[in-house]
């Protein structure tokens, strides 16, 4: 083989092995940052990992809040189907309550309650900040007042 032939060829094998590598990286890299979302009866159901962060999402059973001290909360996550309790330390969202839509990432522990690292509160489309709310309410009062003294 000549040496010009032989260079391409090693070339054209390094560029080969190094966007092989590239891709692997890039692939193992998306692999650990992926979190996957389980409904609680999948979760319950065995389908979602234990020890490893996933997310799950549902609505927070009624009756089920309970506070602990400081900023510890338990709490129980439904699909209307199965129920998951869930430990969570920290500042829950101001959206949060019973009967009320909500995301927890966290992982599943051995004995099935969900240790939350985050909770996210879902609202629907008719929600309203309370401060707009209360802005509306004094604009119709004042509206009201003004229509009434005329």
């Amino acid at each position: 083989m000549k040496p010009a032939r032989r260079n391409r060829l090693i070339l054209v094998l390094l560029l080969v092995g190094g966007v092989g590598v590239a891709v692997a990286l890039m692939l193992s890299a998306f692999r650990e940052n992926m979190l996957y979302f389980y409904p609680p009866s999948q979760v319950v159901s065995g389908e979602a990992p234990t020890g490893y962060p996933f997310r799950m999402g549902g609505m927070v059973a009624d009756g089920s809040v309970r506070h602990g001290e400081g900023v510890n909360v338990h709490f129980q996550v439904t699909d209307g189907g199965a129920s998951v309790p869930v430990r969570y330390e920290g500042v829950l969202p101001d959206l949060f309550g019973e009967g009320q839509g909500v995301v927890v990432r966290g992982r599943l522990s051995a004995d099935g309650t969900f240790t939350a690292e985050e909770v996210l509160a879902k609202h629907d489309e008719n929600y309203m900040p309370p401060e707009v709310a209360d802005a509306m309410k004094d604009g119709k009062a004042a509206q009201t007042v003004s229509e009434g003294g005329e």
